[in-house]
């Protein structure tokens, strides 16, 4: 493979002027991660990649390492003795991250510099709007533009009445039904494409990503799988790779999320009917709890909120204010809620200890 325009890949003038700062080294992007190693395209073709070791030692976390949709600065432009050396990873224009599986606070960078977001989501058992929620918040907070794309739509008995329920939490983002029985939606998600735009899939296993990819490349470039017994979709993809479409534009296919842990989310886009409604409480502080002039506990008792909208948007709060925080400062930050600090706690316990003497 020979004189790759790069600018089908992506690569705009942002990224080229970067580049230029480092002399002796070719500039690729990663489209493939296999653990230590990577596949890269450059201006001559597919290479393996690793980075150097000066990298490593330089590198402060994990979230330094190169992902699939970075630009990278490499040693050569063709294949010789050994792999291709990553030197440098140039600066992101977005990014998608999640909190690292396990019990630590590490923080795992999904996939880098695309334009869109398309939020996959099944129809059938799949369909979670408090997932869809949460999806959302992060994929705001990416600096991309997100778009729910809701999958084999041949398998739900009342789409008019799940297109009602996404109407109270897609605030403003675009919504495209597919189909794989009679390929509705595929035009649509097409007119999305560009030539060096760089559209993200981001959903569960077995939602369906892998078979409309298939379908905007015209070939079976990813496995799929059937539906399981219990109609939920098995996972197919095993890692995250960047593909070119004939047509313009690359994607990129991530392995299925089911449970997706915020480390940070923006909150005031997709919750923003919540917000507007909190600008509107009495009380600048509100909590909205038991206070009067509460707009926010209007709106639910009005019928105009969902309960479990705001339920959920206090747990994404929650979880993003704990996040990053070891035992000892989430205790801290607990006490700080519900007391103010220690030391109003502590006066707090004295007090009740002596009303109990008396």
């Amino acid at each position: 493979m020979n004189n790759i325009d790069l600018e089908n890949y992506g690569l705009d003038q942002r990224f080229r002027q970067e580049a230029s700062l480092y002399s002796g080294l070719f500039v690729a992007r990663v489209t493939e991660q296999h653990r230590e190693l990577y596949k890269v395209i450059g201006e001559a073709g597919e290479l393996l990649a690793e980075v150097s070791g000066k990298f490593v030692f330089n590198a402060e976390d994990n979230t330094s390492f190169p992902v699939v949709g970075d630009w990278v600065m490499i040693d050569r432009t063709a294949e010789g003795s050994g792999n291709a050396v990553i030197h440098q990873v140039l600066s992101r224009k977005s990014l998608f991250e999640r909190k690292a599986a396990g019990t630590g606070n590490g923080v795992q960078i999904v996939a880098a510099n695309f334009d869109l977001v398309f939020m996959c989501m099944s129809l059938n058992n799949d369909f979670n709007l408090r997932r869809l929620e949460r999806y959302l918040s992060i994929a705001w907070n990416s600096m991309a533009r997100p778009v729910i794309v809701l999958t084999k739509a041949d398998l739900c008995d009342d789409l008019a009445a799940r297109l009602n329920e996404i109407s109270a939490v897609r605030v403003g983002t675009d919504v495209v039904v597919c189909s794989n029985v009679d390929n509705r939606g595929y035009d649509e998600i097409a007119g999305y494409l560009a030539p060096g735009k760089t559209i993200v899939f981001l959903g569960s296993s077995g939602v369906g990503k892998s078979t409309i990819i298939n379908h905007l490349i015209g070939s079976e470039v990813l496995a799929t799988k059937g539906l399981r017994s219990d109609d939920k979709g098995r996972h197919t993809t095993t890692h995250r790779q960047l593909l070119l479409l004939p047509g313009g534009g690359v994607v990129i296919d991530t392995p299925g999320m089911r449970e997706l842990h915020l480390d940070s989310a923006d909150l005031s886009r997709s919750f923003a009917d919540i917000e507007s409604l909190a600008e509107q409480c009495r009380f600048g502080d509100c909590s909205h709890n038991n206070e009067p002039g509460c707009a926010v506990r209007a709106a639910i008792a009005a019928g105009q909120l969902s309960q479990k909208r705001f339920e959920n948007y206090r747990k994404l709060q929650k979880e993003l204010d704990y996040e990053g925080l070891n035992s000892r400062q989430l205790e801290a930050e607990k006490i700080k809620k519900m007391f103010g600090s220690k030391g109003e706690m502590k006066q707090l316990m004295r007090q009740a200890k002596n009303k109990n003497k008396r």
